[in-house]
């Protein structure tokens, strides 16, 4: 990826280069605007010149002549800034007088309509040199005859070109100064208008690694607020990310603690009475005890420590794993074929229920713990020979299509007080410790978290047909979980 540059250079670029085009553009129309003043107020003289010697012209004895004196003819050879050069022709196109090879009146020249006089103006090659030629028809009479004379003046182009490069200069120095002002002004401009995000610059470098607040949106433009509101909410998931690992390990240290004294412990007192075994058979019998004792904890422990770092993936959120359609249904179908041997063995009736596929946008690894903590705290809670039914099925609510995940079982259930408080991180209910004593009490809170992720919400109600082996004591309990169907099929 290409990495950007300064946004001042940027800024000074986008408004400079364009500028300078324009100045460019700008340029080039005032050098052709010179040209056409030039030639306006040069063909004016250039007229006034053929005029003057238009009026010299006449006819004496049935020939027209031109009488040009030779100050006049001097003064029309050259000038300042060039030459001119002229030419009489008569009524029959005879050379009267001037240069006799200046270049003729091209007959597809118009007659210029600035003037009320016939005259055509011209430009043509002359002794190499570019020239501007004004052509007069001049009418010349007298008692014997009549027609018209062409009067015919050329200068070069040197004063033309002189007053064009003037001009263009001129303007060319005055817009080169206004730019330069530009520049220093949108430098200066840039500088004051960019100075509010150069102070958050300085508030970011400047704070603390542990200060996570907001920003002040206020402190900057209109269009870098959103920019500012992002970074507000970037750092307050950031917050709660770490509060999260926080909390998190602050739980596993605080559960960990005691399951690992209690290890400790009866390593000692197996080691103690590993010394006394070989000559005390009751040692031995004791010692099988501390060691199941020690393979029990063992197992709760890592029990724990698995449920610990599931909480603390799903807190996460369903980012782990990617978000993609899932099958529902073919999640609750997996986890049930895993643990059905652990149903098995306590003579539990594991039923799982679907009509069709069922799908939900979500992490398949997290939707999988999901299911997996719910089906293994109904095995873990139902008493032996009692009933769990898993159902998959689709919900219309209004407008709304959802997905519904249903785990019934014939345990003790919750009571309706104890079913907010169930999602507390290590609570469990009182008929719960006595169903289980060596629970961690994370299950739901884990399913929690993870329905959270999904958009989803859990609904905790008694069993509406307890198939338990005593109705009396299990009252069972439904555990619902509704998640927005998939969209995407």
């Amino acid at each position: 990826m290409t990495r950007l540059g300064s946004l001042r250079s940027q800024l000074m670029r986008w408004l400079l280069v364009p500028l300078l085009i324009l100045v460019a553009v700008d340029a080039v129309s005032v050098y052709y605007n010179a040209l056409e003043v030039a030639d306006i107020a040069y063909d004016r003289s250039l007229l006034a010149s053929t005029r003057a010697l238009a009026e010299r012209v006449s006819i004496v004895n049935g020939h027209v002549v031109a009488d040009v004196p030779y100050v006049a003819l001097d003064s029309f050879e050259t000038d300042t800034l060039g030459r001119i050069y002229y030419k009489v022709t008569g009524v029959k196109g005879e050379f009267v007088s001037g240069y006799d090879d200046l270049p003729p009146l091209p007959a597809d020249v118009k007659r210029s309509e600035a003037y009320p006089a016939l005259v055509r103006f011209y430009q043509a090659d002359y002794h190499d040199q570019p020239v501007r030629i004004a052509a007069l028809h001049q009418p010349v009479y007298d008692d014997s005859m009549r027609g018209i004379a062409l009067i015919q003046v050329g200068e070069t182009m040197d004063a033309r070109r002189g007053m064009t490069r003037k001009i263009l200069f001129d303007t060319m120095w005055r817009q080169g100064v206004l730019v330069v002002v530009a520049a220093l002004l949108v430098w200066f401009a840039v500088r004051f208008v960019l100075r509010p995000l150069m102070q958050l610059r300085s508030d970011v470098e400047s704070r603390a690694p542990t200060d996570l607040s907001d920003f002040d949106p206020d402190r900057v433009h209109k269009e870098m607020r959103p920019l500012v509101l992002a970074m507000n909410g970037y750092m307050e998931r950031l917050q709660t990310l770490i509060t999260g690992q926080r909390r998190f390990i602050a739980d596993a240290s605080h559960q960990l603690r005691t399951p690992l004294t209690v290890l400790k412990t009866q390593a000692e007192l197996a080691l103690r009475e590993f010394d006394r075994a070989p000559n005390d058979p009751r040692a031995l019998h004791e010692l099988r005890e501390l060691v199941e004792s020690i393979a029990g904890t063992t197992d709760s422990t890592v029990h724990l420590a698995n449920r610990l770092l599931t909480l603390a993936r799903a807190e996460h959120g369903a980012a782990e794993g990617g978000i993609a359609p899932v099958s529902l249904t073919g999640a609750a179908r997996q986890v049930a074929l895993e643990l059905a041997q652990h149903a098995v063995a306590k003579h539990i009736d594991l039923s799982f229920d679907t009509d069709h596929d069922v799908l939900i946008d979500g992490s398949p690894l997290l939707l999988h713990e999901l299911v997996v903590n719910l089906l293994d705290n109904a095995i873990r809670y139902t008493p032996a020979h009692g009933k769990i039914g898993m159902r998959v099925f689709e919900q219309r609510i209004g407008d709304d299509l959802y997905a519904v995940l249903e785990v019934e079982d014939s345990g003790p259930g919750i009571p309706a007080a104890d079913r907010e408080r169930v999602f507390a991180p290590f609570y469990r209910a009182p008929s719960a410790q006595l169903a289980n004593p060596h629970g961690a009490g994370l299950g739901m809170s884990i399913v929690r978290d993870i329905a959270s992720a999904h958009r989803g919400e859990i609904i905790l109600s008694d069993s509406a047909n307890n198939p338990g082996p005593n109705p009396a004591s299990n009252q069972g309990l439904i555990v619902k979980v509704r998640f927005p169907a998939s969209s995407r099929k």
